[in-house]
């Protein structure tokens, strides 16, 4: 503290030197009230503490008597006192290298700016949106009535499919009743915490009516009651250097994909290692490994039973890689080629079963969809063997799981270039393919037992591919300031087992594959970080039954 105290007096000492320098060759002395009076105003200025400046005025006392005591006053032969010159430069330099080593020991000790934060709050930001949006959902008139709800039946089921024994239809779709303004709220909360240089910690909470995987969205009402908070993302991140990430946890999306595949809300439990390699002429490689465990079998169907089920746990394993090439000032190419494995995440045939004779369930039941929307083809889990007694009337309660397993090519490429007038334009396709789709493992796998997909003779109305084309023209291709804007225009086309139908957008086709159709919109910014927008979405069905569904949204989108 004492070498901090003598820089501090020198310092105070050499800027005085500096502001009344040319006066010494007549001054005989420093002045010592000045001294004490320059850290009282410090003191008043909030630049230093009293106590501080106690001991600052002590010092400076002492070593005022030891400079009029230590002044070479040599005395001419007329009786004169010399008193050496220092240069205005030189005493100028002096005082700022002593100002600039006192002021950055003040500062790390704090007592410089006793009023700032501490250091470990500087290491927190924080980031958050909030979207209102109005939603309306039209259906056609022409629609099946007769569609079933698989999801809600894995969820509350068993659902027993014997019409000789079940009392009650099986949870169906709506698919005739339009939905008209349903009034919608997203509001997400995250916080960054710089841990150490190369250490990033994150935890984000987020609105949502259950724990969807695909949308943080809450439909408002329900008698004023309180809406759920959910943990929507918490992660830790290394970055040794700038071209290497190795995050894990529950992370956002790591990979380049569009939300044909992939929701924007959708987020990944797991870990994965993201690489950017600058390389030269404007070329630019980029990827991503990972692996994100989608379920861990548990014991549930089974839990007051001697027999276990097998523990068949589901993981996604996925590569990526890229590049963005810099053609030239007005045109930019971004290409990424993935590729996805989900493991076991088909369905199984059980082994013969007897629910109604007591078993508390069927060996394969941890074997259906975590979570699913609709779209892919379903068959029957429990292979339950005939009451001797009354056969025709054997309560038959069943699971289903996906007759498909899924090991998905994922290509995106995107062109983006400026037009005249301050205009740009992005053009993006994306095209996906199931290479583990194969209608005869479906058969074998199932049994022959599918509930849906079917035509009428009974035949297998699927396939593997969907693709998307969607064009973005505007002044800003992602609108955030004042004035900025954008249309948007694009098309796609689903076909029921081209992916998993538990992960993609939840607004077209109101989620899930077996679909195809057009979206049309435009986003206007109506001030800094807040955007109005607007959104048709209109599809149908690429096989089965017909089933159209228009649905409009219109948004308010801030951010901070």
């Amino acid at each position: 503290m004492m070498c901090t105290v003598n820089r501090l007096t020198a310092a105070i000492g050499l800027g005085l030197l500096a502001t009344v320098g040319p006066a010494l060759a007549q001054a005989p002395a420093p002045s010592q009230n000045a001294t004490v009076n320059l850290i009282r105003l410090l003191v008043e200025q909030g630049v230093i503490k009293q106590d501080h400046a106690n001991a600052l005025i002590q010092q400076a006392e002492t070593e005022a008597q030891q400079a009029r005591a230590s002044v070479a006053a040599v005395p001419a032969a007329n009786g004169e006192v010399r008193v050496q010159y220092v240069p205005a430069i030189v005493r100028e330099q002096i005082r700022d290298e002593i100002k600039a080593e006192v002021m950055s020991t003040a500062k790390q000790e704090n007592w410089a700016a006793p009023n700032t934060f501490p250091d470990w709050a500087s290491r927190i930001s924080f980031d958050g949106d909030v979207r209102l949006r109005d939603e309306s959902r039209y259906y056609s008139d022409s629609n099946s009535n007769e569609i079933v709800d698989f999801a809600k039946l894995n969820k509350d089921g068993p659902y027993d499919v014997n019409p000789n024994s079940s009392r009650s239809l099986p949870p169906l779709l709506n698919t005739r009743e339009d939905r008209e303004n349903l009034l919608r709220l997203r509001a997400r909360f995250g916080l960054t915490a710089v841990l150490a240089p190369t250490w990033t910690a994150g935890i984000r909470i987020g609105t949502g009516s259950d724990d969807n995987p695909v949308s943080t969205t809450q439909t408002l009402g329900g008698g004023f009651g309180k809406k759920d908070l959910w943990l929507d993302r918490g992660y830790l991140t290394w970055k040794p250097d700038q071209r290497l990430a190795l995050t894990g946890g529950r992370i956002a999306n790591p990979f380049l994909s569009t939300d044909m595949l992939y929701s924007r809300d959708l987020n990944f439990d797991g870990v994965a290692a993201i690489f950017d390699q600058p390389l030269n002429d404007g070329l630019n490689l980029f990827g991503t490994v990972g692996a994100f465990p989608v379920e861990y079998t548990q014991d549930t169907s089974s839990s007051n039973g001697f027999d276990k089920e097998e523990s068949d746990n589901k993981w996604l394993y996925g590569v990526q890689l890229g590049s963005k090439w810099q053609l030239n000032d007005s045109n930019r190419l971004t290409g990424a080629l993935a590729y996805y494995r989900f493991d076991d995440i088909a369905g199984q045939r059980s082994s013969a079963c007897a629910p109604w004779a007591g078993d508390p369930g069927c060996d394969t039941d941890g074997s259906r969809p975590t979570f699913m929307q609709k779209g892919n083809t379903l068959f029957q889990l429990r292979n339950i063997s005939l009451d001797p007694s009354n056969p025709e009337a054997t309560p038959q309660p069943q699971f289903v799981g996906l007759a498909s397993e899924f090991d998905l090519l994922d290509l995106n490429l995107i062109w983006d270039t400026d037009l005249p007038g301050d205009l740009k334009l992005r053009s993006h396709a994306n095209y996906i393919h199931n290479l583990a789709y194969d209608e005869g493992d479906m058969r074998k796998r199932s049994a022959g037992q599918f509930v849906n997909n079917l035509d009428s003779s009974g035949k297998l109305e699927s396939g593997g591919d969907a693709w998307l084309v969607q064009f973005t023209l505007g002044n800003a291709l992602e609108p955030s300031a004042r004035g900025d804007w954008s249309l948007f225009a694009g098309y796609r086309y689903i076909q029921p087992d081209a992916m998993p139908d538990g992960f993609n957008d939840s607004s077209f086709h109101l989620g899930g594959t077996n679909a195809k159709g057009y979206v049309l919109g435009a986003n206007y910014g109506l001030e800094k970080n807040i955007i109005a927008t607007a959104r048709w979405l209109s599809s149908e069905a690429v096989y089965g039954a017909p089933f159209d569904i228009d649905v409009l949204q219109l948004e308010l989108n801030t951010r901070f």
